[in-house]
């Protein structure tokens, strides 16, 4: 159950928090708009957004009394979604166990749910999860530093120093009290102190770097030089390794240096992201062994999707409202390509190319590429359904000119790479996999998703239903090509 579902507001309905009268009037806006219920409901201030998210929680059996926000574990929403039985959470569990392996990514390669799917629960997740005080914003032109120290002499001596450099420190004493406040506070960096008891340096920072606030640098502070200390800070995510003996003026420097790399690698996620997926920026930055960015050879999954009709609505309407529709259009189908995880090569006018497969590889690529695809039709039948309802919202005449997709999908070996010039290149795929994909799309009829034999062979594993059809002849291609389209 999510918020856009009817469903749910029934759920509000029994929790006494609207009328029958008000979900009446939320499902007529979401027929017009297109909002989710629970959006509708907020939209007319019937509810508040924090009783969304309660009735959420409730929902899930989530909601704790006397505690913080609290994430729940994703095999939890899923059941409570009725995405997944819980024979099929234990199932999908117990294989997690034995290879260590993301859950998400077993429950897909099982059949038991879909990406969409996981990435719609991870969406309550991060909701559930993020409810708390806004953030107090830094003091102007001061980087905010937090120190951690169960010595409230060692605190007050680093406190000291940093301030008459110019910076803005806060002390805990409490490591606990200071892993709870780092999402309010948003410091520029963290020193935390190695030995401590209860919590000790290093836990502190294995729990910071696995957190929702990996990002923030931590410096570690030790009175204890011995190497095997060193390492235990660094290994656990330390970004450095300051002797409580050095200057002020050496942790000044430390810190604005790892506050600049930290500075690069956000610069990098950043740029990264607005290609491909969170998680596939997050491997990529974590080991550069997992991305070749030079030209190789590699096996890929390619996908080509394409509008079909848009020349003709493009003639009747004004520029504007083309690109409009046009960005709105291939909004949806990229946040499919980078929910399942892929890599926006390129837009194609009305079109675009994504791969699965690089710079990042996954067993599971193809299948990924697949879920795209599907996740990217099923964004068409929610775009015509909102177009259909402002057309009738505005008392036009007639049928309004409907937009379809067409989808090829293909896998095989090419190479991947910047390929460009010295002073301009981009990140692509060239090989004959592409140059398939490519003109499967181009066969593919409004709302159909056309896939090459390797793709079908890759995928056929999990049992996805696909229909035989008669082999056809490609440019360029001396044999006819297998053909089938995904069910």
């Amino acid at each position: 159950m999510s918020a856009s579902s009817p469903l749910f507001g029934d759920l509000l309905l029994k929790l006494g928090v609207v009328s029958p009268g008000q979900v009446q009037e939320a499902l007529a806006l979401q027929a017009l708009t297109g909002q989710r219920v629970g959006e509708a409901l907020i939209s007319l201030g019937y509810v508040s957004r924090e009783q969304i998210q309660d009735a959420l929680g409730e929902a899930l059996g989530l909601n704790q009394q006397d505690k913080g926000p609290a994430q729940p574990p994703l095999g939890e929403l899923l059941v409570g979604l009725k995405y997944v039985t819980l024979a099929q959470l234990a199932e999908s569990l117990a294989r997690q166990r034995r290879d260590g392996r993301r859950l998400g990514e077993i429950l897909v390669e099982q059949g038991h749910c879909t990406y969409k799917q996981i990435y719609e629960a991870l969406g309550v997740q991060n909701r559930i999860a993020g409810r708390q005080d806004m953030p107090r914003p830094a003091m102007e032109g001061r980087r905010r530093v937090v120190v951690v120290d169960d010595s409230p002499l060692a605190c007050a001596f680093v406190q000291e120093g940093l301030v008459a450099l110019g910076y803005e420190v806060l002390c805990f004493q409490d490591p606990y009290e200071a892993l709870e406040g780092m999402g309010r506070l948003q410091p520029s960096i963290v020193l935390s102190d190695l030995e401590m008891p209860g919590l000790d340096g290093v836990e502190l920072c294995r729990r910071l770097k696995e957190g929702p606030r990996s990002a923030i640098p931590i410096i570690v502070l030790t009175a204890n030089d011995r190497e095997a200390e060193r390492v235990r800070g660094l290994r656990a995510g330390a970004d450095d390794y300051v002797n409580k003996s050095a200057s002020m003026d050496e942790l000044a420097a430390r810190i604005e240096s790892v506050v600049r790399r930290t500075g690069e690698t956000e610069r990098m996620r950043k740029l990264f992201a607005r290609y491909t997926s969170d998680a596939v920026v997050e491997e990529i930055l974590k080991s550069a062994d997992a991305a070749v960015l030079a030209g190789e050879k590699r096996e890929v999954t390619v996908l080509f999707a394409d509008i079909r009709n848009f020349t003709g609505l493009a003639e009747s309407l004004p520029p504007e409202q083309v690109v409009a529709v046009l960005n709105q259009v291939l909004g949806r189908l990229s946040d499919a390509v980078l929910t399942c995880g892929g890599t926006l090569d390129k837009f194609l006018g009305d079109g675009l190319m994504a791969v699965f497969g690089a710079p990042v590889a996954r067993p599971d690529d193809a299948l990924r590429g697949l879920q795209c695809a599907k996740m990217m039709m099923e964004a068409f039948v929610e775009l015509r359904a909102v177009a259909e309802a402002e057309w009738v919202a505005h008392g036009r005449e007639g049928q309004p000119l409907v937009l379809e997709l067409g989808v090829g999908l293909n896998s095989g070996v090419v190479v991947s790479g910047n390929i460009g010039s010295a002073l301009r290149a981009e990140y692509t795929c060239i090989g004959d996999a592409v140059n398939v994909a490519s003109r499967l799309c181009a066969l593919a009829g409004p709302g159909e998703i056309l896939v090459g034999e390797r793709t079908r062979d890759l995928v056929n594993a999990n049992e996805t239903a696909f229909e035989d059809l008669p082999p056809v002849r490609l440019k360029g291609k001396q044999q006819p090509v297998p053909l089938y389209r995904a069910l």
